[in-house]
């Protein structure tokens, strides 16, 4: 509506005949400058202001998204170090407990391999002990038989004569 009015101001004055110096500023300069200053006033108030509330907004997002990040990732840091610290912690344990597990392991073969010489050696000498009173309990009835048969032996041997009969059997 203020278009058609400046245009009805530019055509009126041309249609007059009047020829004006553009140097010179006129009726149509002042009125369009208020009108500029009008316009340039409302989106000043009403669309700069607000688009800049919401810019600063955005950036005072932004920041504090970039805080939130730091402290992210310090947290993560921490944890990370927590963490290796830990499973350092845990292998530092679980190879004293290899350790330990190895020690009670050779002092429990230590201990068996013990009871298993005694046991051993026990047997042994029960076996010994059995061997010899079977001996002794044989060497009379042995001896006896050892006599004849050594008597044979020498028989055989000398050829004792063919005229005294053999005590052994005649072989088949």
């Amino acid at each position: 509506m203020m278009g058609v009015a400046v245009a009805g101001v530019v055509w009126a004055a041309e249609a007059e005949g009047e020829t004006s110096n553009f140097l010179i500023p006129n009726g149509t300069f002042f009125f369009i400058l208020a009108i500029f200053l009008v316009v340039f006033g409302v989106i000043g108030k009403f669309v700069v202001k607000p688009v800049q509330k919401v810019l600063e907004e955005r950036e005072r997002l932004l920041a504090q998204t970039a805080q939130d990040n730091r402290q992210a990732a310090d947290q993560d840091a921490a944890a990370d170090s927590e963490y290796r610290g830990e499973l350092a912690s845990a292998r530092s344990e679980a190879g004293k407990l290899r350790d330990q597990a190895r020690s009670d392991g050779r002092q429990v073969v230590d201990e068996m391999r013990s009871e298993a010489n005694d046991e051993v050696a026990d047997r042994l000498k029960q076996a010994s002990d059995t061997l010899k009173a079977e001996g002794q309990s044989l060497a009379p009835s042995l001896n006896a038989s050892v006599e004849t048969l050594s008597q044979t032996l020498a028989d055989r041997i000398l050829g004792a004569g063919s005229d005294q009969p053999s005590r052994s059997t005649p072989r088949e």
